[in-house]
């Protein structure tokens, strides 16, 4: 048998650390028909909102409400499936939720993370290689500006960016973005920024009329009228408190 040199980098492969974008999902009910209901509500009218994204599921909500058995993962996965996502992984939960996750061909969070250094064998120290140039600065990922109106029935996403809009957005449009959505004109259809959970993403509108503005998943509806000091005025929608808080609106003077 052939033993490899304790000291020689493999050719075909190397391992390392690797810190990659993932959707959490915070999964707070095992009710899944209720689950699959509310995920159709939220993302039925955005097919293409995720893109076949990796995802971990967080269990640690089940158990605050002392939940301790495992939900179906053999239905969850594909459900998940069916709106673009990708789960690989969970946390969080009891130990009969992660062996039922693991029996789901589900890997457990921690198992995901490797150490960031192991230690240097004892070897005779190499000459030292000059340091190389700094890289280029990476420039920031520019806004997705938009110069038409939009009218009902068109959507626009800014996937990992913000959205600016010249234009009015008129009623059963939507506008979305990971970022910061900024209209420079009437707001009167749906704006959704903080998509992926930016919780310090804000809207902002020369006049506000939504039918609804959403930040990291918070909403408010056209249903609760807007306060007389920003309705239909220049208007700041911010976060206030995480995903429990709640939107506030401040005039723009």
């Amino acid at each position: 048998m052939t033993v490899a040199s304790a000291g020689r980098t493999p050719a075909t492969f190397e391992i390392k650390s690797a810190n990659l974008p993932l959707v959490c999902l915070l999964l707070k009910s095992d009710d899944l028909a209720a689950l699959a209901s509310e995920l159709q509500a939220r993302f039925g009218d955005t097919p293409d909102f995720f893109d076949h994204d990796p995802a971990v599921i967080e269990l640690s909500p089940l158990r605050a409400a002392g939940i301790e058995t495992a939900p179906d993962f053999a239905a969850l996965i594909p459900l998940l499936h069916s709106l673009r996502l990708r789960p690989v992984a969970v946390r969080g939960g009891s130990a009969a939720q992660m062996a039922a996750a693991q029996a789901a061909g589900l890997a457990a969070a921690q198992d995901l993370v490797m150490p960031r250094e192991r230690p240097a064998r004892s070897e005779a120290p190499a000459p030292q290689a000059p340091a190389p140039a700094p890289a280029a600065e990476a420039a920031p990922t520019s806004a997705l500006v938009i110069d038409r109106p939009l009218r009902s029935g068109q959507q626009v996403y800014a996937r990992g960016r913000d959205l600016i809009v010249m234009c009015m957005v008129n009623p059963g449009a939507e506008v979305i973005a990971d970022g910061h959505i900024h209209v420079y004109a009437p707001l009167r259809g749906k704006a959704i920024a903080g998509a992926r959970g930016n919780v310090d993403a804000r809207i902002l509108s020369l006049c506000l009329e939504p039918e609804l503005i959403s930040i990291a998943g918070v909403y408010r509806t056209s249903d609760v009228p807007l306060p007389p000091e920003v309705q239909s005025r220049p208007t700041q929608v911010r976060l206030v408190g995480g995903t429990e808080g709640k939107l506030v609106m401040d005039a723009i003077t």
